[in-house]
C-alpha cells in the first residue's frame, strides 16, 4: 500500500513542476517585454520647431481656438514639437515701419533656429512669410488659415505653401436672416476701420451688391463707437444687423471683436444681429453661416502633422472654407425667430436641456440616498451611544486646557462655531483690564485700535468662513490706556468626530518688536539717501571739474599738435596719440558721471533716463537691449523714479556680469494702477539663494530699496536657463509697515 501511494504521489509532484517553470519562463518574458519597451519608450524623440504667425495677440478668441486645435493636433506627432508663438498685433500697429521693424526682428531671432513648419494664422502674418519666404524661410513649408484670397490680393503661391481659405459667404447668412424674419426691408452692415475690417467690408460689400435692388443696405463702418450704438437703437422696424468685425472705430479705440464689440452691438441693437465667426456667439448675436476657428485650427494642425511626418505641401491640397450654420437658441427666443425656418443640418447652440437631463443623477442619487436611509438610522442609533461618551471626554478635555491656559504666560481665546468668543485667559483679562463679561462674544473688540478695527474683523471672519488658520498684528488698548501691537494666530479647532467647534488662539506683545523694525526701516532710507546724495556729489566733480579739465587738456595737446613744424612728425603723430587718450578717458569719466548721477532722469524722466541708460550700456558692453515702455507718466514721485532706475542699472550690470548672453529685454510699462519694471536675459541663469547669501549688495540693495517706496521685487528663474528681474511699484507709494488687520507669515516675525 505505501508502494502504491507513492507511486500515485509522483506524477503529480511532477506536474507542478512543469506548471511552476512554466510560470517562471512567461514572468521572465513578461520582465523582458516591459524592459524593452521601456528601453524603446526611453529613446529621446528628434525635434521639429513649429512656428505660428498669428494676426493679434491670444487675448482674442479666435487665435486662442486655432491655438488650441493646433496643439491638439500635433500632440499626435512622434517627434519632439517646439512650439514658438508669435503675434504681429496689426489691429494695434497697422503701419508699415511697425511691421518692417517685426518683420526685421523675426529675421533675427530665427536666423540661427529656422523652423521647420510656419503656421500664419491671418493675412498679415501670410503677406510676411511671402515677404521672407524667398529671402529668408526658404524651402521652409508655410500652412495658412484665418485669411481669404481677397485679403492677400490673390498673391501666388509657391509649391511651399498650403493651408484653409476662408470663404466668406455673407449671401448664406443673408438669406437665412430672411428666412427667419422674412418681412425685412433694410439691411445694415456694422464694421470697423482697421486695415482687417476694411478688407471684410470691401469682401462684404461686392458679395451683397445683387440684393441691393431689394434690399434698403446701409454700411455703418465709419463711426465712433458710441456713435454707433445710438444709432443701432433707433433702427426702423422690419431691419436685420449683419456684424461683421471691428477691431478698431473711427476715433482709433482698439476692440476684442469678440469679447467687446460684438457683445456692446448686440445689446445696443433693437433689431436682431447676424455674425459671421463662431467666436462671436454666445452675446446676444443670432448666428449665420459663420466661420469656425476651431476647425481650421485643427485642419491646420493635421497638415502640419503630414509635413513634419515627411509629406511635402504640395501634396495637400488647399481646403476652401469650414464654415458650418451655428445659431444661439438665446438670441432666437429674444426675437422670437422659429427655429423651424433654420437652413438644414444648423447647430444651435445654448439650448436648455430637459428636467430628467439636469436632475437625472440627482434623483437617482435621492433613490440611493432613501435606498441607504435605514441602515443609516441604526448608524446613528449606535453612534449616538458612542457620541455621548465622546462629549464627556471633550467636557473633560476643554477642563484640562482651561487649566493649562489660566496660568499660560500668553494670552489665549478660545471662539465657538458662531464666531463669538467663548474664553480669555486670566494674562488677557489683566492686559485689557476688563472682565470677563466684557470681553466675551465680541466685546473684545471695542479694545482694538479703531484703524484696525475693520481689517481685523475681516481676516477674523474670512479665516473662520473657510476654517483656516491666520495670523495678524493689530493695536490692542492696555488697562493703562496704551495701545499696544499684538500678534494673533488662531487655529480652528474640531470635535473627536470632525465637526468644526470654532477657534483657539494666542496673542503676544510685540510692540518692542515693531518699534525696532521701524527704525531699522528709518536707518536705511537714511543710508540709501546719504549714498545717492553722495553719488550725485560724484558725478558732478567728475562731469563739471574733472571731465572739463580733460577736455581742456585734449584742446591744448590738439593746438600744441598743430603749433609743432611739419619736421616732427613723430612727435605730432605721439602728441595726437595722447590727444585721442584723453578724449577717450573723458568720454568714460562723462558716462561714468552719467551712471553715477542721471541728469535725464531729473530733467527729462524716468523713459528718458532709462532709454539713454540701455543706450550707453549697450555700446559700452557691446551686447544689444531691446528696450520698451508704455504708458509710463512723465510726471513720477523722484524717489520711484530714482528707484526704478537704480534697479534697471544693478539688474543689467548683474545679467552683463553673470548670465553669459548678448541680448536683453527691457520693459518699462504702467498697468492696474503700478509701473511694473522687467529685465530678461535667456542666458544660463544663477543660483539665486547663493547669491542673495553672498557677500556682494546688489540683490540686497534693489529689495531694499523697493521695500522703502512699498514695491515688490521677484527673480524668475528658468529650468532651462535665463533670468527674468521683476519690479512692481504703486503709483501711490504706501508704507510698508505690516498694516493695521494685515495676514502675515511666520517668516516676517
Amino acid at each position: 500500500m505505501a508502494r502504491e501511494s507513492h507511486a500515485t504521489e509522483l506524477p503529480s509532484l511532477k506536474s507542478a513542476t512543469r506548471r511552476s517553470r512554466g510560470l517562471c519562463a512567461f514572468l521572465l518574458l513578461l520582465l523582458g517585454f516591459f524592459l524593452l519597451q521601456g528601453a524603446a519608450g526611453a529613446q529621446v524623440k528628434e525635434v521639429r520647431r513649429v512656428l505660428v504667425l498669428s494676426e493679434v495677440g491670444p487675448d482674442y478668441p479666435a487665435i486662442a481656438l486655432v491655438d488650441q486645435g493646433i496643439h491638439h493636433a500635433l500632440e499626435q506627432s512622434r517627434y519632439k514639437v517646439e512650439f514658438y508663438h508669435e503675434y504681429l498685433d496689426a489691429a494695434l500697429f497697422p503701419d508699415s515701419a511697425t511691421q518692417q521693424e517685426y518683420r526685421d526682428w523675426y529675421v533675427r531671432k530665427y536666423r540661427n533656429r529656422k523652423p521647420d513648419v510656419i503656421i500664419t494664422v491671418g493675412p498679415s502674418p501670410l503677406e510676411l512669410t511671402l515677404g521672407l519666404h524667398e529671402t529668408f524661410f526658404r524651402d521652409v513649408p508655410v500652412i495658412f488659415c484665418a485669411s481669404t484670397e481677397d485679403a492677400v490680393g490673390g498673391a501666388k503661391l509657391d509649391a511651399d505653401f498650403t493651408g484653409i481659405w476662408e470663404e466668406a459667404e455673407p449671401v448664406k447668412t443673408l438669406e437665412a436672416a430672411l428666412r427667419l424674419q422674412p418681412g425685412t426691408k433694410h439691411v445694415f452692415v456694422v464694421g470697423g476701420t482697421s486695415p482687417y475690417d476694411r478688407a471684410n467690408e470691401a469682401l462684404f460689400r461686392e458679395r451683397l451688391r445683387s440684393y441691393e435692388s431689394k434690399l434698403d443696405f446701409q454700411y455703418f463702418t465709419d463711426f465712433t463707437m458710441p456713435q454707433l450704438l445710438e444709432r443701432l437703437q433707433h433702427l426702423p422696424n422690419h431691419s436685420i444687423v449683419l456684424h461683421v468685425c471691428i477691431l478698431r472705430d473711427a476715433a482709433g479705440t482698439q476692440f476684442i471683436d469678440a469679447t467687446e464689440a460684438a457683445p456692446m452691438v448686440a445689446r445696443a441693437s433693437n433689431a436682431p444681429v447676424f455674425t459671421f465667426f463662431d467666436v462671436d456667439l454666445g452675446y446676444g448675436e443670432v448666428g449665420g453661416d459663420v466661420s469656425s476657428f476651431a476647425s481650421e485650427g485643427q485642419v491646420a494642425g493635421a497638415m502640419a502633422l503630414r509635413i513634419i511626418g515627411g509629406e511635402k505641401p504640395k501634396d495637400i491640397p488647399v481646403v476652401r472654407g469650414t464654415n458650418v450654420y451655428m445659431f444661439d437658441w438665446r438670441a432666437l427666443e429674444r426675437w422670437r425667430l422659429n427655429e423651424q425656418n433654420l437652413p438644414p443640418g444648423s447647430i444651435v447652440l445654448n439650448r436648455p436641456v430637459s428636467f430628467w437631463q439636469v436632475y437625472r443623477r440627482y434623483i437617482l442619487a435621492g433613490i440611493l440616498v432613501i435606498s441607504a436611509q435605514s441602515l443609516a438610522i441604526f448608524a446613528l442609533l449606535w453612534q449616538r451611544a458612542r457620541r455621548r461618551k465622546t462629549e464627556q471626554e471633550l467636557r473633560e478635555s476643554e477642563e484640562r486646557f482651561r487649566l493649562i491656559a489660566n496660568s499660560a504666560p500668553v494670552m489665549i481665546w478660545m471662539s465657538g462655531p458662531d464666531k463669538l468668543c467663548t474664553y480669555f485667559n486670566p494674562p488677557r483679562l489683566e492686559f485689557t483690564g476688563r472682565t470677563l463679561r466684557e470681553e466675551l462674544g465680541n466685546g473684545w473688540a471695542e479694545g482694538v485700535h479703531p484703524e484696525d478695527l475693520e481689517p481685523c474683523l475681516e481676516t477674523y471672519s474670512q479665516a473662520f468662513d473657510r476654517r483656516e488658520s491666520f495670523q495678524m498684528e493689530y493695536r490692542l488698548r492696555r488697562h493703562d490706556g496704551e495701545y499696544r501691537w499684538i500678534f494673533d494666530h488662531g487655529v480652528p479647532r474640531f470635535n473627536a468626530d470632525g465637526a468644526f467647534a470654532g477657534f483657539v488662539g494666542f496673542c503676544i506683545d510685540v510692540t518692542g518688536r515693531k518699534e525696532a523694525e521701524e527704525a531699522l526701516s528709518s536707518v536705511s532710507r537714511k543710508l540709501i539717501e546719504a549714498h545717492e546724495e553722495e553719488r550725485t556729489w560724484i558725478a558732478r566733480e567728475l562731469h563739471d571739474d574733472i571731465d572739463q579739465r580733460i577736455a581742456l587738456l585734449a584742446v591744448n595737446l590738439d593746438g600744441l599738435g598743430r603749433d609743432l613744424p611739419a619736421s616732427e612728425g613723430q612727435t605730432g603723430r605721439r602728441i595726437k596719440e595722447v590727444q585721442e587718450y584723453v578724449s577717450d578717458l573723458g568720454s568714460d569719466i562723462q558716462a561714468l558721471s552719467h551712471r553715477l548721477h542721471s541728469s535725464k532722469l531729473e530733467y527729462l524722466g524716468l523713459v528718458a533716463a532709462c532709454e539713454a541708460f540701455c543706450r550707453e550700456f549697450s555700446g559700452q558692453q557691446n551686447v544689444e537691449i531691446d528696450f520698451h515702455s508704455q504708458d509710463i507718466p512723465k510726471e513720477l514721485p523722484p524717489e520711484t523714479a530714482l528707484c526704478l532706475f537704480r534697479v534697471l542699472q544693478e539688474a543689467l550690470q548683474n545679467a552683463v556680469k553673470h548670465s553669459g548672453a548678448r541680448q536683453f529685454e527691457v520693459l518699462l510699462k504702467a498697468a492696474s494702477n503700478e509701473i511694473q519694471l522687467s529685465v530678461h536675459d535667456s542666458g544660463v541663469g544663477f543660483d539665486l539663494q547663493k547669491a542673495m547669501s553672498g557677500h556682494g549688495l546688489g540683490f540686497t540693495s534693489m529689495k531694499e530699496r523697493m521695500r522703502l517706496i512699498g514695491g515688490h521685487l521677484s527673480i524668475d528663474l528658468k529650468q532651462q536657463g535665463g533670468t527674468t528681474i521683476h519690479a512692481r511699484v504703486p503709483l501711490r507709494t504706501e508704507s510698508m509697515a505690516a498694516g493695521a488687520g494685515g495676514q502675515i507669515s511666520p517668516s516676517e516675525l
